[in-house]
């Protein structure tokens, strides 16, 4: 443990800004399982209340996943991948119920 106290300062920033970060990333990944299993239920059965539970889920990844970038918990390129990710799943699933 540290003695001096600008370091056990730092140990506590840093514990501080780990959780925020857990916290952050956790909420990410759950909305993000969560738009996917909307989607496969819209492809299942394509009726207009499931299609707005998608784009309302979407609409929360996207924000959740924006604020994350902002305050420096994903780096921008990871968080347009996701983002990219999420729409990709929509498209194919658009695609795939056109054809």
């Amino acid at each position: 443990m540290a003695n001096i106290k600008s370091a056990i300062k730092r140990v506590q920033i840093a514990e501080r800004n780990r959780l925020r970060n857990k916290s952050y990333k956790s909420a990410v990944r759950t909305l993000m399982k969560r738009y996917f299993t909307a989607v496969s239920a819209h492809l299942a059965n394509p009726t207009p209340e499931t299609e707005a539970e998608v784009q309302q889920r979407m609409s929360a990844a996207f924000s959740k996943i924006d604020k994350a970038v902002k305050r420096g918990v994903l780096h921008p390129n990871n968080g347009a991948r996701k983002k990219s990710r999420l729409t990709k799943a929509l498209k194919r699933q658009a695609a795939g119920a056109a054809s």
